[in-house]
């Protein structure tokens, strides 16, 4: 990641510019983890918006007339400190504000900016009841956690597996709700839960659990979980040190670097994510771009992501014809059928959480492989 650093470092350059903002810029606040546990997810993302953004400022503004500016800070992973931001953001006239990869930081931001009539968008937060946590003018950017997860259950029904155990923990409402959202459906489908383990995020010893999945006779199936780094490679260590060889299916957190440089450990484990280069394909021409750009192929799906995050401030903006905050929330709320590298985007008739397809893969030799692709059938996605 050594050339989203370097872009990043640009971006929180120009942001600390003295150039005071002109009646036409269209001024975005960052209020998103540059250190703490959200940092990998948040930072590519942002490497991947900021290349939107000089794209977009090289060719004279949104529109050809709506320049971007950035205010960038550090939420430092801390719900607190992303509120506190965000009232800075606000007071520092920010027209759009970006907040982290997770719902719980990213609605103490939404408080703030929600009172103060501007439109926030996370990076990639998953709960699909964020928005209706904050109000009409909060949004994410990802598909939500139960759609990846009636996808993931989907997958697990069509490759035969009749029983499964999920692994939760109740830190976050992503490592604890998508696994059970997985559990409704992989039993509403016929499936059986043999049972539902929790851990404590950050803990890295799964000593426990693994002894009792080990223990358990018949062995489960397959094994479900939302854990991501750094507990989610200490937990398949662990496992697969105990002898347990159920397959694991895991969810869009764990694509990530780490995850491909486990070896054999991460052989075989499927997971849900915004997407997939295949050949022909917007993303595949993306990432060649990436590659042009920086010199190294995307690492994550998380780049890309943060690319279309562009895409979508500049559609809005366009729509709008405006960079007042009221204008940004309509254009954002009334978008449908957006061409994003990762495919179609559409928010329109939606609760603020976006209609995005999602994308299964499968670990193999170190690489990406392409299970499927696409959105399950609305009657089966639970209710959030």
């Amino acid at each position: 990641m050594k050339k989203n650093k370097l872009l990043l470092l640009s971006a929180a350059i120009s942001a600390l510019s003295t150039v005071p903002a002109m009646a036409d810029d269209l001024v975005i606040g960052f209020a998103t983890a540059q250190t703490g546990y959200l940092a990998p997810y948040d930072q590519p993302n942002l490497a991947g918006l900021q290349l939107k953004i000089d794209e977009i400022n090289a060719a004279g503004g949104i529109a050809g007339k709506f320049p971007i500016k950035t205010i960038i800070k550090d939420t430092r992973t801390d719900s607190a400190q992303t509120a506190l931001v965000a009232q800075e953001l606000v007071d520092e006239g920010a027209q759009l504000i970006i907040t982290p990869c997770d719902a719980d930081p990213s609605i103490a931001a939404g408080m703030i900016t929600q009172d103060a009539g501007i439109p926030a968008i996370s990076f990639c937060a998953t709960t699909p009841t964020l928005p209706l946590a904050v109000g009409d003018h909060m949004f994410s950017n990802y598909p939500a956690d139960n759609v990846q997860a009636t996808m993931l259950a989907n997958h697990a029904i069509e490759q035969g597996y009749k029983t499964a155990y999920i692994l939760t923990s109740p830190d976050t409402a992503y490592t604890l709700k998508l696994p059970q959202y997985f559990g409704q459906v992989f039993e509403a489908k016929g499936g059986t839960l043999l049972g539902e383990g929790t851990f404590t995020m950050g803990q890295q010893d799964f000593s426990a659990e693994v002894t009792k999945i080990a223990a358990m006779n018949p062995q489960p199936d397959v094994i479900m979980t939302a854990a991501y780094e750094p507990d989610f490679p200490a937990f398949i260590r662990q496992l697969r040190g105990a002898g347990v060889t159920a397959p694991i299916i895991g969810a869009d957190a764990i694509d990530s670097p780490t995850t491909f440089s486990l070896g054999e450990l991460a052989e075989g484990v499927v997971f849900s994510t915004a997407g997939h280069a295949t050949e022909g394909s917007a993303l595949e021409a993306f990432n060649a771009k990436w590659q042009e750009k920086t010199g190294n192929a995307p690492d994550t799906i998380y780049i890309a992501n943060g690319y279309d995050l562009g895409n979508i401030i500049e559609a809005a903006v366009t729509a709008a014809d405006s960079v007042e905050p009221a204008a940004i929330r309509d254009g954002i709320a009334n978008l449908e059928n957006l061409a994003g590298v990762t495919g179609p985007i559409t928010f329109k008739g939606t609760n603020g959480m976006p209609l995005r397809s999602v994308a299964l893969v499968r670990v193999k030799g170190g690489d990406r492989e392409l299970v499927a692709q696409g959105l399950p059938e609305a009657a089966d996605i639970p209710a959030p």
